[in-house]
């Protein structure tokens, strides 16, 4: 029988909508120091990849952290598979660099799809310290759509978009964004987190009406400490290390269409990984 550590072992795991998990993982030691905007690098198996997630909570003295994730790949289906009293491999953090908080005045926070999660805990210390916090939340479709109460708990407005009109206003968080700013807001910066086409679109509506605007980046990663160089970034002309200068830069000077052809580079490789991966559990059941 495999000995598993129970330092990273699975507290609590719920599904918040469809192929999206919450889990709660005991890291007293990542709990005790962790901040907004901070993310963990997670390996499910010994044999398995090391892949970013945002950390969305933490309770330094339950000494427990919190992850959402979609299961999308491999390693997310496998760690899908965890149930509550199993344990994770590895958890490595907390990585990255902190969001700045500060009081800046008005703060209009983006998320989209399962970042929405990502976004709560930044637009939860920019309440904190006395910001005005309007945050703009989309999906797919209103089944996707996660952390509604939340994000309402820590906004003074808060905005719903889906693509398909289910809930909320029917089209994309840019075009709420948009809105906003077209109506004559301007708010003291602009915090997005989400899928790179949301966070690309978002920044040039942000330049083109003169508004700061930080991005959480999400691009591939493999070590979490700048050795391996994947998860590079061009930002101003500089090529930047995600993992340990980021994840958030300004998203203005962001080469976004460099990230988004990094972010395609193993699409085949991945497609076939994960057909492989689920004939093998179509055939025997999942067993770690």
């Amino acid at each position: 029988m495999k000995l598993l550590n129970t330092k990273w072992q699975i507290l609590r795991k719920r599904s918040i909508a469809p192929n999206i998990k919450e889990m709660d993982i005991y890291a007293p030691k990542i709990a005790k120091v962790a901040k907004p905007g901070q993310f963990v690098i997670v390996m499910v198996d010994e044999y398995g990849e090391r892949i970013p997630l945002t950390l969305v909570d933490w309770n330094s003295s339950e000494g427990w952290i919190r992850i959402v994730f979609a299961e999308v790949g491999v390693s997310t289906m496998k760690l899908g598979f965890l149930n509550s009293g199993e344990s994770i491999y590895y958890v490595l953090g907390p990585l990255g660099v902190p969001t700045h908080i500060d009081k800046f005045g008005t703060v209009i926070v983006v998320g989209g799809g399962v970042a929405i999660a990502a976004a709560y805990p930044i637009a939860k210390a920019f309440k904190e310290v006395g910001n005005k916090v309007i945050s703009i939340i989309g999906a797919k479709t209103s089944n996707l759509l996660i952390y509604e109460e939340k994000m309402q708990s820590v906004s003074d407005e808060l905005y719903i978009s889906t693509d398909d009109g289910s809930r909320g206003y029917k089209g994309f968080t840019s075009h709420v964004l948009e809105n906003l700013l077209e109506s004559g807001l301007r708010p003291s910066v602009i915090w997005m987190v989400g899928p790179a086409v949301m966070m690309k679109i978002c920044s040039d509506i942000a330049k083109k009406y003169n508004v700061k605007a930080i991005a959480s980046l999400n691009p591939i990663m493999v070590c979490g400490m700048g050795m391996c160089g994947a998860c590079r970034v061009k930002v101003a002309g500089k090529i930047r290390f995600t993992c340990f200068e980021g994840p958030e830069f300004d998203a203005v000077n962001v080469d976004w269409d460099e990230l988004l052809l990094r972010l395609k580079m193993y699409k085949e490789e991945e497609q076939l990984s994960l057909k492989l991966f689920l004939g093998k559990v179509m055939r025997n059941g999942y067993n770690g």
